[in-house]
C-alpha cells in the first residue's frame, strides 16, 4: 500500500473516531443519568470514576505520542490505537450514567460537565492530530506538545499517588508477590523523613516541566507564524527541545522511589533542569514569545534554578 493510501486510511479512521467520540460527548450534554439507585455505592463510583478518567488520559497521551512523529502507525496500528481510545470513553460515559438522580441534581451536573470537559479535550486533540495531515507544522508541534505533556502529568500524579499512601510506596505490589508473608522490617522499601523533603523540590522540576510546556503551547496556538522558512526552523528547534522534557522527568522520577540514591537524583535533577534551561531560552529566542511570555518564561528560570538549589542543599544536609 502506498503511502499516501496508508495516511488516507489513518485520516478516515481517526475522523471516524471524532465522530463517535463528539457523539458520545453530545450524548452525556443532554442525556440523563441512572433512575436506579439500587445497590449504588457513591464511593465505589467515585474510584471507577477516576480510574476511567486516568485511563482516556494515558489513552490520550499515547494518541499524541504516536502521530507526533514519523513514521506514522500502520493502518491497522492506527484502528488498534482507535479502538482502544473509543472503549475508554464508552467506559467514561457508562460511568456517568451511574450516578442515580437521588444523590442530588448538583453533584450530577458537576459530574455531567467534568465528563463533558474530558471528552472535549480529547476531540481538540483529535483535531489537532488530523490537520497535521496538511502538514502544517504549528498542529505538529502542537501534538508533539501535547503528547509530552501527558507523559509528565502521568509521572507527577504517579509519585503524588505513591506520596499519599502509606509510609510503604511498593507495599501491594510486594505483598502480592509474597504472599503469607509476615510485615517487613525492611527499610529499603520507605521513604526517610529526608527523602521526603528532597522530593518536594523535585516534584516542583516535574512541575516547572509541565507548567512550561503548557505555557508554550498556549503561546504556539496565540503566536505561531509558519509562513517563512526561518519561523518553521524555530517550531522544528521547539519540538526537538521540548521532546527532550518528559524523559528527563521520567528519570528524575523513577529515582525518587526508595532506596533513593542521593547522587543519582543529584544527576537527573541537574539534567532536567538543564534541559529545561535550554528550552526556555529557546522559547525566549523565538518569535511565539512576545512581551506576556517573558514574565512566564523567567519566573519558571527561576522557579528551577530554585528548586534545583533546595534539592542540592537538602541532599547535602547531614554530610
Amino acid at each position: 500500500m502506498s503511502n499516501e493510501n496508508s495516511d488516507g486510511d489513518l485520516c478516515v479512521t481517526l475522523r471516524n473516531l471524532l465522530n463517535s467520540i463528539q457523539c458520545i460527548r453530545d450524548k452525556v450534554r443532554d442525556g440523563e443519568s441512572n433512575e436506579d439507585e439500587a445497590e449504588f455505592n457513591l464511593s465505589n463510583f467515585w474510584e471507577t470514576l477516576n480510574q476511567a478518567v486516568k485511563t482516556v488520559s494515558q489513552e490520550a497521551t499515547k494518541l499524541s505520542l504516536a502521530y507526533s512523529r514519523a513514521p506514522l502507525p500502520s493502518p491497522q496500528d492506527g484502528e488498534k490505537i482507535s479502538d482502544s481510545i473509543l472503549k475508554s470513553v464508552l467506559t467514561l460515559s457508562t460511568v456517568y450514567y451511574w450516578l442515580p438522580k437521588s444523590q442530588g441534581v448538583t453533584l450530577r451536573r458537576q459530574v455531567r460537565d467534568a465528563t463533558v470537559e474530558v471528552l472535549e479535550g480529547l476531540t481538540q486533540l483529535l483535531d489537532v492530530i488530523i490537520s497535521t495531515h496538511w502538514r502544517d507544522n504549528k498542529a505538529a508541534l502542537l501534538v508533539v506538545l501535547s503528547g509530552e505533556l501527558g507523559v509528565i502529568k502521568d509521572a507527577i500524579e504517579e509519585i503524588e499517588e505513591a506520596l499519599s499512601e502509606a509510609q510503604d510506596p511498593f507495599a501491594d505490589v510486594l505483598d502480592d508477590v509474597i504472599e503469607g508473608a509476615g510485615p517487613r522490617g525492611n527499610q529499603d522499601t520507605y521513604w526517610s523523613e529526608q527523602d521526603r523533603r528532597v522530593i518536594g523540590p523535585c516534584q516542583g522540576l516535574m512541575k516547572a516541566s509541565a507548567a512550561c510546556l503548557r505555557k508554550l503551547t498556549s503561546a504556539v496556538r496565540t503566536h505561531a507564524d509558519g509562513s517563512c522558512s526561518h519561523n518553521l526552523a524555530q517550531l522544528d528547534d521547539l519540538a526537538d527541545s521540548s521532546r527532550d522534557i518528559s524523559p528527563g522527568v521520567d528519570d528524575l522520577a523513577l529515582c525518587l522511589y526508595p532506596p533513593m540514591d542521593y547522587s543519582g537524583v543529584e544527576t537527573n535533577a541537574s539534567k532536567l533542569a538543564s534541559v529545561l534551561k535550554k528550552t526556555l531560552h529557546i522559547i525566549r529566542s523565538s518569535h511565539v514569545c512576545g512581551e506576556a511570555e517573558l514574565t512566564w518564561v523567567q519566573f519558571l528560570d527561576n522557579a528551577v534554578e530554585h528548586n534545583l538549589q533546595k534539592a542540592k542543599d537538602l541532599m547535602h544536609q547531614d554530610t
